[in-house]
């Protein structure tokens, strides 16, 4: 703690020697592979390969392929000595096959250290960390794309204003989030990314997330909508970035990154394992090539007798970037398949998430996000609970265009995490549907049934509320379903409620979501609609 307090002050940032010995002792204590090249393995790699100290014949690596070479102020000594710890580096970790951001840290690192051998040695154990849920250097394609994946999903919760921005001006929003590590380790400033450097070697790669997040609210402060119109986005936030102490000085910036609470490392590195998972689900391997693998889905093709293709995507652009990859799919839609909440189970049983959308005889259009299946329902028995996970959200798309997602988003240190031991966390049953009367709701309220453990192997999912100490039980309800009807969120009131026909639905605020009502309280619905994910 003294140390992270240190780094984030920035207080050896103002001697050079102290600094160096800092980076040389911070990195030998990096939990690594038991056999890693070191400063020896590295001089005589080099003599091999090199002989003279010429590297103008010996091609850069293939995983470089692509990536920018920042050089950070290095004289042509120094330039020398980068190319030749890559080439080496790429000889001793054949396995590496994308890393953009590997030049990057090399070059900083050059500058604090006494020699390209103690450089070479420094960065291997980089790559080399085998720390639980720490990761310091991508070193595939996959991976890379899954760490821009969960950066834009961190996005999207810790920064919904800049999302919006980006969303509405752009038609790729990945695309600019894919850019997400060169903000920090190329078009920042020296002075910017040294300091940034200083805590990423404390902290790993959940720091980068933070810092990223903070360029991209002070981004949102420096712009409007107006502006933006008709300007290229990605190359208008890298402008902005290499500009960045016309805007805010780097204490200021570290300060703003640190005040985002962040969900725990371990979450983290469950939703970026998720978003590997997807991708490799989408034919990504670990040795895919950067230029034949395209993630956008295309639109155009979208019919809704609920929203328009535009209102879909303003959808699509608050789901998690693993779904996002998938194209939408309609399982369910009472115009065709009836008002019946049986054949909506059996319709929507099997796909996980789903979308949910309903359009009132009023004219209002909203839905809600639902992270699992529908037949979870069934673990709980005759008793009818709440299931789903963190990443659940209700919204309305008209009159208004908003999301409320689950209040934990906001206040992640509100929902401390459980000790690894005690993984495993009680499900609340959901309150009274529609018609059931007052005196039952504190009962049934208060009932709890225990979900089953994850089979062997599978990872746990993401946001799951076995992972939190949760301050009330009212504040885990995000869905469930039973043979009265379904009830989406919960505590205080329902967010929405749907009784077995599928034909009269209420709304009110909810303490899961903290949502006001979604229209108007009690709605007959006039078409409802689910979609999945190809």
């Amino acid at each position: 703690k003294e140390l992270k307090k240190l780094a984030r002050e920035g207080c050896w940032a103002t001697c050079h020697t102290i600094r160096a010995r800092v980076y040389h002792q911070l990195i030998q204590q990096v939990a690594c592979r038991l056999v890693t090249p070191d400063a020896l393995v590295y001089r005589d790699v080099a003599s091999r390969l090199f002989g003279r100290p010429s590297v103008s014949s010996h091609p850069l690596p293939e995983f470089l392929e692509g990536c920018p070479m920042p050089t950070y102020c290095l004289n042509l000594e120094g330039i020398t000595a980068l190319k030749k710890i890559l080439i080496c580096v790429s000889n001793l970790f054949p396995d590496i096959t994308y890393s953009p951001i590997l030049p990057s840290l090399i070059a900083l690192l050059l500058h604090y250290s006494k020699d390209e051998a103690q450089c070479f040695e420094n960065i291997s154990r980089l790559i080399a960390s085998n720390a639980p849920h720490t990761s310091y250097i991508d070193q595939s394609f996959l991976a890379h794309q899954a760490s821009c994946m969960t950066f834009g999903d961190l996005a999207n919760k810790h920064c919904p204003a800049a999302h919006k921005l980006i969303a509405s001006a752009s038609e790729n929003v990945f695309e600019v989030y894919s850019e997400w590590l060169s903000w920090l380790f190329h078009y920042l400033p020296f002075d910017y990314a040294i300091r940034v450097f200083d805590v990423f070697l404390l902290e790993g790669q959940k720091v980068l997330y933070r810092i990223a997040l903070a360029l991209l609210k002070q981004y949102r402060l420096s712009v409007s909508s107006a502006e933006l119109e008709g300007t290229d986005i990605k190359a208008d936030l890298q402008a902005f970035v290499q500009n960045i102490a016309e805007h805010v000085t780097v204490d200021k910036l570290l300060e703003r990154a640190f005040g985002i609470r962040l969900f725990s490392r371990k979450e983290i590195w469950l939703l970026q394992m998720a978003n590997r998972k997807a991708l490799t689900e989408r034919g990504m391997t670990m040795v895919q090539s950067r230029q034949s693998f395209h993630l956008a889905v295309d639109m155009q093709n979208f019919s809704s007798s609920i929203v328009t293709a535009q209102e879909m995507r303003i959808i699509w652009s608050w789901i998690p970037e693993r779904f996002s990859l998938f194209p939408p799919l309609l399982l369910f839609s009472t115009s065709e398949d009836g008002c019946s909440l049986q054949r909506f189970y059996t319709c929507c049983e099997g796909y996980e998430p789903t979308v949910l959308l309903i359009r009132t005889t009023e004219g209002e259009v909203c839905g809600a996000f639902l992270s699992s299946d529908w037949s979870e329902r069934k673990k709980s028995g005759a008793t009818s609970a709440f299931f789903g996970t963190g990443e659940c959200f209700v919204f309305t798309v008209r009159p208004e265009t908003e999301r409320y997602e689950w209040v934990f988003i906001k206040k992640p240190e509100l929902a401390k995490a459980v000790p690894r031991s005690h993984q495993r966390s009680p499900s609340p049953s959901p309150e009274p549907l529609l018609g059931s009367s007052p005196d039952s709701h504190s009962t049934s309220s208060n009932r709890l049934t225990v979900p089953a453990l994850q089979r062997k192997g599978r990872l746990s999912p993401f946001l799951a509320i076995r992972h939190f100490l949760l301050p009330s039980k009212t504040a885990s309800m995000f869905m469930s379903g039973s043979r009265e009807g379904i009830v989406i969120g919960g505590g205080g009131g329902q967010a929405l409620s749907l009784d077995a026909n599928l034909l009269w639905g209420h709304t009110q605020h909810c303490e899961t979501f903290n949502n006001p009502p979604l229209c108007q309280e009690n709605f007959k619905v006039q078409l409802l609609e689910v979609w999945g994910f190809q």
